[in-house]
């Protein structure tokens, strides 16, 4: 399990909200780990982005697994940004591998119900954050001429969606992945996005459960019902695994993709 030796990867939303599955930041800087990337674990949330960091010890084999961190970062504050990438080159000596899995929807409503600081906070946290942080980390990609950036969207993106505010910042990702991808790729920078669909992980169920006050495995009934593929839902080891492929030395030659990791829910706009 090697896929990952030697580089140096920077999971920002490594943490997760409390519950009884696994998130995709969580999964993702694990699996990284797994095949033998050294992770700098970013979170606003510092214990759970540790957290992280103890389950890559445990689950992990190696001295990069024992060489992963902690680091505290809100990717709305451009500093905090440029700290984030400070640190992990004086700590490692590169970034080989970017992701960005940070995303919020709460309050969010339709074109009239949604409150206008509701837009701004989601669009700063799910868009603005996202660009920040490539922003910080691309210099020194570019002056290495290697690395690849993993942005995680939503196929929110491109199917119906009744939420406003996450739909349109989510489509703003796919087209950020796109410009990066171009503004990268004299330079071997490669930038590419996934697309969860339906996932079974604790910011979903969670959320909904506190908002809508049903039982979890009700919920989880529902969403499954929606999905093609044995009308299951995905997890967020099936994100992490398609993150790991484009972050891979496998992806080479892929650049500006957009991978939907949706069970085929989005294959229903073609």
């Amino acid at each position: 399990m090697t896929r990952m030796a030697d580089k140096v990867a920077v999971v920002v939303g490594a943490g997760q909200t409390e519950g009884e599955t696994i998130g995709n930041g969580r999964a993702i800087a694990i699996r990284l780990a797994q095949e033998g990337a050294t992770v700098l674990a970013v979170d606003r949330d510092l214990a759970s982005a540790e957290e992280t960091c103890w389950m890559i010890r445990d689950l992990a084999d190696g001295p990069s697994a024992e060489a992963t961190e902690a680091f505290r970062a809100d990717i709305t504050d451009e500093q905090a940004c440029a700290a984030m990438a400070q640190h992990a080159v004086q700590a490692f000596g590169r970034i080989d591998v970017l992701v960005n899995n940070v995303g919020i929807g709460a309050g969010d409503g339709g074109p009239t119900s949604l409150e206008a600081d509701v837009w701004d906070r989601i669009h700063d946290v799910n868009l603005k954050g996202m660009w920040l942080s490539c922003k910080h980390v691309l210099p020194h990609m570019k002056g290495r001429q290697s690395g690849s950036i993993v942005n995680i969207s939503s196929i929110a993106a491109v199917c119906s969606a009744p939420l406003l505010a996450y739909k349109t910042s989510k489509a703003g990702v796919n087209a950020l992945t796109e410009s990066l991808a171009m503004a990268g790729a004299r330079y071997g920078v490669r930038a590419n996005a996934v697309m969860p669909g339906l996932m079974d992980t604790p910011m979903a169920i969670e959320a909904i459960a506190e908002a809508t006050g049903h039982d979890r495995d009700l919920i989880r009934s529902e969403r499954a019902k929606a999905v093609p593929l044995r009308r299951e839902m995905g997890t967020a080891w099936d994100v992490a695994n398609a993150v790991l492929f484009l972050a891979s030395d496998e992806a080479a030659f892929i650049t500006g993709a957009i991978l939907p990791v949706d069970g085929g829910q989005s294959a229903r706009i073609g």
